[in-house]
């Protein structure tokens, strides 16, 4: 055979490997396309600011090796939903259908959590929740594409009603007064921690419900009617500028000088509000990490987000970091960024996270975690106050149980027209 004839055959055998190669190399180098749709502006912009500085600090960490699996370098998308449902719903569809996610980080309002999780649901797109946290994502309205890293508001009110009515119990309170967020969050905690406390304390008697609209600015006449009511304890559902809106108005009346409080209050509202927050109002957490240095995640997490932010991460920074990182697991486990089979490997799974090892359940994709309930304090270690007296609800305490769920199945099947096949447990 002629030198020319054999140099040939080895050339097309090169050329081809390479037109073999090529679409093989473009898969494996294939991007991971991570949307998020949070509440940059309005009421929710403090919490969706800390998620999404969670969401890139965990990014830049996963990239440095590579992305998922070492070949699929992550591309964050961003929407802000403008703390409404409609414009959220429209961001997520946005972001499926023209910057092709693989998966959605979603939401600071359970109402537009809730709407997106129809169009995660109709398009097969991961959805995981860091910020809100209604039972209602995993339960009434269950999808198989839906994870949940937060605890949700059934836990999260069990836990404060576990931790309050001994509270309740030992100063004798008799009675108290409800002031909730007039939306899904609001009355799904609020409801569930009326229903809790009557069992574990009978004699407690609720006399009186406020409920304020979400976003208000102006709660002088809550603030009057309350204290008009002279409770022995008052029970609040609010949260970020909300909150803060409450708690400053209160405080010029001497309010918390006179009734125990207690509310959602984390790390950004401390950090926020340290200036003014009143000291000994009872605090529920959802991730603090000054509760959880004894994990050398959440210590390594902590040094990285100081580094990189120059603040300390809220509890809202620590969940959207697990969140990147449980898709990260679930990616691993896998072997693959195909959707089918990442929630598949996601469901039930174990994974390490900066609140330590925890499981999401099978039967409905919470994340089996705890709930932390103290008084806010000073400390001398950071330049805000913290909690102190931190009693730690664990998550298999508070969630709800599973007995009750075939009732919320057929619920949801009748309702929002899931296929049987995504409602099996």
């Amino acid at each position: 055979m002629k030198r020319s004839t054999v140099c040939g055959i080895q050339m097309l055998a090169v050329l081809s490997a390479i037109v073999i190669l090529i679409p093989l190399l473009a898969v494996a180098g294939e991007p991971y396309r991570l949307g998020i749709v949070e509440s940059f502006t309005g009421t929710g912009s403090l919490y969706s600011r800390h998620g999404k500085n969670g969401v890139e600090l965990a990014v830049e960490e996963i990239n440095r090796g590579g992305g998922f699996l070492g070949q699929h370098p992550i591309t964050i998308f961003t929407r802000d939903d403008q703390v409404k449902p409609d414009v959220g719903v429209r961001g997520a569809t946005d972001l499926i259908i023209r910057e092709k996610v693989n998966c959605i980080i979603s939401a600071h309002s359970s109402a537009i959590a809730l709407g997106v999780e129809e169009v995660t649901y109709q398009y097969k797109v991961l959805q995981i929740t860091a910020n809100s946290n209604s039972e209602s994502m995993t339960c009434q309205n269950y999808s198989p594409y839906f994870f949940q890293v937060t605890p949700s508001t059934y836990m999260e009110s069990n836990g404060r009603a576990i931790g309050l009515m001994k509270v309740a119990k030992e100063k004798r309170w008799k009675n108290y007064v409800v002031i909730a967020a007039n939306y899904e969050w609001g009355h799904n905690d609020a409801d569930n921690f009326i229903k809790q406390a009557g069992k574990l304390y009978p004699e407690f008697k609720l006399i009186d419900q406020y409920w304020p609209k979400f976003g208000e600015t102006d709660y002088t006449s809550y603030i009057t009617a309350i204290m008009g009511k002279k409770p022995d304890f008052v029970y609040g559902v609010l949260s970020s500028m909300d909150n803060f809106a409450f708690i400053r108005q209160a405080k010029s009346y001497g309010f918390f000088e006179k009734f125990p409080y207690t509310s959602l209050l984390t790390v950004a509202e401390l950090q926020e509000l340290k200036n003014e927050i009143p000291r000994g109002l009872y605090a529920v957490c959802r991730a603090p990490f000054f509760a959880n240095l004894n994990n050398p995640i959440m210590v390594e997490m902590v040094k990285n987000y100081r580094s990189k932010f120059n603040e300390y991460p809220s509890d809202y920074s620590c969940m959207h970091y697990d969140a990147v990182y449980a898709l990260k697991a679930a990616i691993e486990k896998a072997g693959t960024i195909d959707n089918e089979k990442v929630k598949v490997a996601m469901k039930g799974m174990t994974f390490d996270t900066t609140r330590g090892r925890l499981s999401f359940r099978r039967i409905d994709n919470q994340l089996v975690c705890p709930s932390y309930l103290g008084q806010i304090a000073d400390d001398r270690a950071y330049p805000f106050p913290i909690l102190k007296d931190i009693v730690v609800i664990p998550g298999d305490q508070t969630i709800r149980p599973e007995s009750e769920y075939p009732e919320l199945r057929e619920k949801a099947e009748l309702s929002k027209k899931r296929k049987p096949e995504d409602l099996k447990f």
